[in-house]
């Protein structure tokens, strides 16, 4: 595969420790890192932004291959599995890190995301407002390398078996159709 044909995706939905189990199995996503972006702080760490003074969201970079899966697939599954309509929350994790947030690269992304952030306005699938941003990318800090992979990692942390494990199972059942083939990094 020719990688001059892969694009980025950056994409805040809450805690990345959920969401990077998600889209790290659908297929044609190569590469989930955790990291921080929207702040104004540089080289933030994760307790700095967990007190809420940098204006960083907790985020992922994802590089995935446009001709196996699309930047609205991605946000498809990116607005399905995250609660766009609460600000600065996503369920008991509250604060601004946790906004829901796409950070675009393009203006095609910004195009793309405007556009499907407005069909759901509109089909009136959510009771109240979406509150999510639509923000030019600047920059991606990475997270600290024990938050790489931490789903799978640590499976019998209490957060990861109460809350990341059951969103991973719903998320599987929905989107079947969409994961990597078994066996498949």
């Amino acid at each position: 595969m020719e990688t001059s044909n892969l694009e980025t995706a950056t994409l805040g939905n809450g805690c990345f420790w959920c969401t990077e189990a998600i889209f790290q199995q659908l297929n044609g996503v190569l590469s989930v890192k955790s990291g921080y972006s929207g702040g104004h702080l540089e080289n933030p760490d994760y307790k700095t932004v967990c007190e809420g003074h940098t204006g960083h969201a907790e985020v992922l970079q994802i590089i995935f291959n446009p001709s196996v899966i699309s930047y609205a697939d991605l946000l498809e599954v990116y607005w399905n599995t995250h609660d766009p309509t609460t600000l600065n929350r996503q369920g008991n994790d509250i604060g601004t890190q946790y906004r829901s947030v796409i950070f675009y690269h393009s203006p095609e992304q910004k195009e793309v995301a405007e556009n499907y952030r407005q069909q759901l306005e509109s089909s009136g699938v959510y009771a109240s407002p979406i509150v999510t941003a639509i923000e030019a990318f600047t920059v991606f800090y990475p997270a600290e390398d024990y938050h790489t992979d931490y789903f799978n990692q640590h499976p019998e942390n209490n957060y990861c078996a109460l809350v990341v494990r059951p969103k991973v199972e719903k998320f599987q059942k929905v989107y079947k159709h969409k994961l990597k083939p078994s066996g498949k990094p």
